[in-house]
């Protein structure tokens, strides 16, 4: 990986001078072309050894490029907002947004590469780590965005002597952060390996690393410069997504057999029934959520179902058991703007609830494998690869002491038609009807068979589906309390 970086490369003053006019210029071109489409975005990672000029490189950056278009983040320690939800969600507020260029110091890199170094974690975890990077942007290139990455690297022997002639402290540029301070210049090696290491398994076609010589800030600049300026041409001139599919093709059910049709939806509960169990599990969550091992955790729960299956009641009921202060219901719709310029995990992973809170979603990220594969929103391919990044994604929630319980709430077409004939009748309830809830009764059948794959493929041993038989709105809410009892139970222990 090092081996070329290490040589001596330079440019001179005279060569610097005659060049870089002309950079500048293709540069300005080509960022105003890419504002102006604003069909991507464009993330830059800025890593590499200390004093090798990360600052210093983007400044030049900024002075050859427009900065109204330009963002940049610098991550080393999390703060304590940070520690309280998992580790990618500070990464995912600083994504930028199409049509503008994202610098990123440090990056999803520096922490697991960090205790690498310095042995706090094994190889095995080490690796893990590095598997979550690369399944992060796989989805983000999937989403559109180029994403570069620069090592700006110095060999050991220049360095050494910098160090050795200057002091460490002097020998940084001015503005410079030393994101290696707690590492010696004796921990080289060990740097090297897990660099390449890194390098190795999440150098890929649509994330490649980019090693760049560092010894001399002219042939750096230009060489980072004009590895922008070719990125932005190429994706200019080709839209198309960089990333295959990553889920196999859904297949089709010969007896027309799903987990919705094997339901039991004729389960009920008198009214003396649901009043006791109703106030017996809200006193239940009440205690679990109170508990001092609560404040480790978060909960995020899930509410999909039909159409009228009595989501907003359910949410209510739960919220009935909780301390307002640490709850918060989202409400899912159509995707603003602002949601459209990122990609579509983004809008959820900055509502995640920090560490001692409940959070409740009306509608979830399931959009994009249910209306949205159903309404021709998104691509097949778009559908099908969600699968894989949502399974991640909560994946990543639950490593960091979150319990996600996920509930699909069924009723037969017959008693949504009943509920939305009752809506149409009930003047404070004719807001909940609308002309969509129609049309989307004519592709029951095809929800159904949506909803089948979303269960098989995304129901899994840390978070599971729960299917809620519905048509007893009392039987409903009672299930959904007792699971999440249950489940917030198990992890308090």
């Amino acid at each position: 990986m090092f081996e070329s970086a290490a040589l001596s490369h330079v440019l001179d003053k005279v060569e610097y001078k005659k060049q870089e006019p002309l950079l500048r210029t293709e540069l300005l071109e080509a960022q105003f072309a890419f504002v102006e489409k604003k069909t991507f975005p464009v993330v830059v990672v800025i890593a590499g050894n200390d004093g090798a000029g990360k600052a210093a490189c983007v400044r030049k950056l900024y002075e050859w490029l427009d900065p109204h278009h330009l963002e940049t983040h610098a991550f080393w320690t999390p703060t304590e907002e940070e520690r309280m939800r998992p580790r990618m969600w500070r990464y995912w507020q600083a994504l930028p947004p199409k049509g503008k260029i994202g610098f990123l110091f440090g990056s999803w890199y520096h922490q697991p590469l960090h205790d690498r170094i310095l042995n706090r974690i094994s190889p095995v975890e080490f690796e893990r780590e590095l598997q979550v990077i690369d399944n992060f942007e796989s989805m983000l290139a999937a989403e559109g965005a180029l994403i570069l990455k620069f090592w700006l690297h110095i060999a050991r022997a220049e360095r050494g002597a910098q160090n050795k002639k200057k002091g460490k402290k002097e020998h940084q540029p001015k503005g410079e952060f030393e994101e290696w301070g707690d590492i010696s210049h004796d921990d080289y090696e060990r740097s090297v390996e897990a660099a390449e290491m890194m390098a190795r398994i999440t150098s890929t076609g649509y994330a490649p690393w980019i090693v760049v010589p560092s010894n001399d800030h002219r042939f750096r600049d230009l060489t980072i410069g004009q590895t922008i300026l070719e990125a932005l041409r190429k994706r200019l001139d080709c839209q198309q997504s960089l990333v295959s599919v990553s889920a196999p093709a859904v297949l089709t059910s010969l007896d027309r057999r799903n987990v919705l049709n094997g339901m039991d939806l004729s389960q009920k509960l008198t009214v003396a029934e649901y009043e006791q169990q109703l106030a017996r599990y809200q006193l239940k969550l009440s205690r679990l959520t109170e508990h001092k091992t609560f404040e480790k955790i978060a909960v995020v729960s899930i509410f999909e179902g039909n159409d009228a299956a009595g989501k907003g009641s359910v949410i209510r009921r739960v919220s009935q058991g909780l301390d307002p202060r640490r709850f918060q219901a989202h409400a899912t719709a159509a995707p603003t703007d602002e949601e459209k310029a990122q990609p579509y995990l983004w809008r959820f992973w900055r509502r995640l609830p920090r560490r001692g809170h409940f959070a409740s979603f009306d509608r979830s990220w399931y959009g994009r494998v249910l209306v949205e594969r159903i309404e021709g929103f998104c691509s097949e391919a778009e559908w099908l690869r969600a699968y894989n990044e949502i399974n991640d994604f909560e994946l990543q929630m639950t490593e960091a002491g979150f319990v996600v319980a996920k509930f699909w709430l069924a009723v037969s077409k017959q008693e949504q038609l009943n509920r939305f004939r009752d809506r149409e009748k009930t003047d404070f309830k004719r807001f909940k009807i609308t002309d969509e809830d129609w049309r989307n009764r004519h592709k029951w059948d095809d929800y159904a068979i949506a909803v089948g794959d979303m269960v098989d493929r995304t129901s899994t041993r840390y978070a599971p589906w729960t299917l809620v038989e519905a048509e007893d709105k009392l039987f409903a809410r009672v299930k959904v309390l007792k699971t999440l009892c249950e489940r917030i139970g198990a992890m308090i222990g």
